[in-house]
């Protein structure tokens, strides 16, 4: 058996060397592709993030700096100084027979080569792939170059996005706020609720699951917020956001916190969720009364490693298999294959969801569909990189504020079954916060830790909050 399992797994890494080497080959073409096409429709093409980071101040005065895995936008036009938090995984994502051949000089220099031949690789390494520790990235520039001064550089919906009535409900709308399903008394609030979905999801992950099954006491007592995140969902989907986690908790704030006069609230989040659930909690200390974690992805990064890249790493393993891992890399890993994925199934989503309907006669959870397919390229691609990589560094620091705040009682539930988020990512983050419980959930998985428990997770999380609110 033993022997058996090695040879799958040997057998797994060698295909998955050959299909990612020909996907980085492919993402390389669509590159030009794209420009082309962009170039035909819109007039111009999109900024992407395949040429090599260089010094770039614009006349607007807006500087991209990056220094081992930190990344920041200075901006010196505005009245002051702004930092908008940007990751390196955005621009470095070295191919992955660069990997192996920076692998093979590091083991070369283990075995101590000759040094000559390991100094003339290290030279072409300084002249590729490997980036200097200060870097300033085009790309990045130009897509503020509209967004400070409030103007888009591409039109809304661009041509490769999805121009439905649904996903562009925004549009019709004056307010920049996200969209917010609220349900509960408007009078005698007990507290509030805030449901916050995790990465390609919407709002629907929770209203038409756990909404339906809370007791009426729970509905009569408490305000319960489920929102779309920006750039998900009927959320506005600006394509001059670079969706950073400033601007996401900005918006939440903007949406649910300020308008609804937020005062004592508890937070539920799933994968991503997490980490901006974590990031309130440590913006209002004194607000939170408890946090309930689904799948949170955290990877404590060793010291020798960037923690935006390695979190890259860990999350999007570049494995044909699990499928799910797969899926996943496609999406961190080649800017162009994804924005092609997005274009067959995001802007045609009408039409899959009316094959899925016709083929399962209507079984199907036609809302985690909505979620899957109701968001654009860019949304997708700069939340997953800003948010779950360039994060990284930051959970350690929010994970240590929570613990320092005794009132905020902390719940962990994961799926034993979870083969994107590891069970191993909420006992990291027990460790952590020692007074965290985790519940580890048999036979169920990142999306089943829900769907298909709806009741009995509905009456743990009642449980939860009677409990932090005593």
């Amino acid at each position: 058996m033993a022997v058996m399992g090695k040879s799958k797994s040997v057998l797994i890494l060698v295909v998955s060397f050959i299909v990612f080497s020909v996907l980085d080959l492919i993402d390389f073409l669509l590159c030009y592709v794209y420009k082309l096409v962009d170039f035909f429709i819109e007039a111009e093409w999109k900024p992407c993030y395949c040429s090599s980071g260089k010094e770039v101040i614009t006349s607007s005065g807006k500087i991209l700096v990056s220094e081992q895995g930190e990344s920041k936008i200075v901006c010196l036009s505005s009245t002051k100084v702004q930092l908008e938090e940007i990751s390196d995984t955005l621009y470095t994502r070295p191919s992955l027979v660069s990997e192996v051949s920076n692998l093979t000089v590091t083991e070369l220099k283990r075995l101590k080569v000759d040094k000559t031949f390991v100094q003339s690789c290290e030279k072409i390494k300084k002249g590729g792939t490997v980036r200097s520790s200060f870097t300033v990235n085009s790309s990045i520039v130009e897509m503020l170059q509209g967004k400070m001064g409030r103007q888009l550089l591409h039109p809304i919906p661009r041509w490769s996005d999805c121009d439905c009535s649904f996903c562009n409900s925004w549009t019709s709308s004056c307010k920049e706020t996200l969209f917010v399903r609220a349900e509960g008394p408007k009078e005698k609030v007990r507290e509030d609720v805030l449901f916050i979905h995790g990465f390609i999801s919407s709002s629907a992950f929770w209203t038409e699951t756990l909404f339906p099954n809370f007791s009426s006491v729970t509905k009569s007592s408490y305000r319960l917020f489920a929102i779309d995140l920006l750039g998900f969902g009927r959320s506005p989907k600006p394509t001059d956001s670079l969706y950073t986690l400033r601007e996401h908790l900005d918006m939440i704030e903007r949406s649910v916190i300020e308008p609804h006069q937020v005062k004592s609230f508890h937070i539920v989040a799933h994968s991503l969720g997490c980490i901006l659930a974590l990031a309130l909690a440590v913006k209002y200390p004194g607000y939170v009364k408890s946090l309930t974690l689904l799948a949170p992805p955290y990877f404590p990064a060793p010291k020798s490693e960037q923690a935006a890249q390695y979190m890259m790493r860990r999350i999007a393993p570049r494995r044909v298999w699990p499928l799910i891992g797969f899926g996943a890399s496609m999406a961190c890993w080649y800017e162009h294959i994804s924005r092609t994925i997005c274009l067959l199934i995001c802007k045609n989503h009408r039409w899959w969801e009316f094959l899925a309907k016709l083929i399962t006669r209507d079984r199907i959870r036609t809302f985690l569909l909505e979620g899957f397919f109701c968001h654009t390229h860019n949304a997708a691609w700069h939340t997953l990189h800003n948010i779950i990589c360039g994060t990284a560094s930051k959970i350690d620091t929010y994970l240590d504020a929570v613990r320092d705040n005794q009132k905020c009682k902390v719940t962990i539930f994961h799926g034993k079954d979870d083969e994107l988020i590891p069970v191993e990512c909420s006992y990291n983050v027990q460790t952590k916060i020692p007074r965290a419980r985790i519940k580890v959930i048999e036979k169920k998985d990142h999306i089943t830790i829900v769907v298909g428990r709806q009741k009995a997770f509905a009456r743990e999380l009642e449980e939860i909050w009677r409990n932090s609110s005593g």
